[in-house]
């Protein structure tokens, strides 16, 4: 039975559609113009820059005297509000399931944002167990991390399969652990020449098929 070893955010969970949902109704909480949703998905980066940085930003462009305070939290439980597991991501980690597979979630992020939004979708029930980058004292692209995976399930490493959206993190991670890896290019190209992936999809449905067949 091979781990597959799959991301949270933009691979299992729609992470920026969540966050565009909340930056859109914060917008016009505020009276923004819908326009800045643009300049506001930029200041994110795909979750990448710090909350604290996107609510400062926030404060500065539109001159809020909410404290930064309240609108991390207000961004923080937005986005978990808004995020739902799609049906067909179910249906493919239960089929991967069903062919031996062994789905474990490994994210970079907090373990409460995290869990909260695993347990709150229902995707705990569809993967075996998850290991969160702040709970386990290291990241990804680090092997460690896919290591402490796969201790948390009792299997070996080998075999497995990383799937992911991140070129460093995830397909970065796969080359320094040595595993075979799906990038999900979510529209974009590759440009890294120190490592590539195994196979390239554009969400993580058409993945679990490349990894099923491989």
């Amino acid at each position: 039975m091979p781990l597959l070893l799959l991301d949270l955010d933009n691979t299992l969970l729609d992470r920026t559609g969540a966050f565009r949902n909340w930056g859109r109704a914060f917008l016009e909480q505020i009276g923004a113009p819908a326009s800045d949703l643009d300049w506001l998905l930029s200041i994110d980066a795909d979750g990448l820059t710090d909350r604290w940085d996107v609510a400062d930003a926030l404060r500065d462009r539109y001159r809020l005297r909410i404290p930064s305070i309240d609108l991390v939290d207000d961004l923080r439980a937005g986005v978990i509000r808004r995020t739902r597991l799609d049906p067909l991501v179910a249906c493919a980690l239960q089929i991967a399931t069903d062919a031996g597979w062994v789905p474990v979630v490994v994210n970079n992020g907090t373990v409460q944002q995290d869990e909260t939004r695993i347990r709150q979708t229902g995707l705990d029930r569809y993967v075996a167990d998850w290991v969160i980058s702040e709970d386990v004292g290291v990241s990804k692209p680090n092997p460690r991390i896919f290591a402490l995976a796969a201790q948390r399930v009792r299997m070996p490493l080998r075999s497995a399969w990383i799937i992911g959206d991140g070129p460093e993190a995830d397909i970065g991670g796969a080359a320094a652990t040595g595993l075979p890896s799906v990038w999900l290019h979510r529209g974009r190209r590759w440009h890294e020449t120190r490592f590539a992936p195994t196979r390239t999809a554009d969400g993580v449905i058409p993945a679990v098929a490349a990894v099923l067949a491989a």
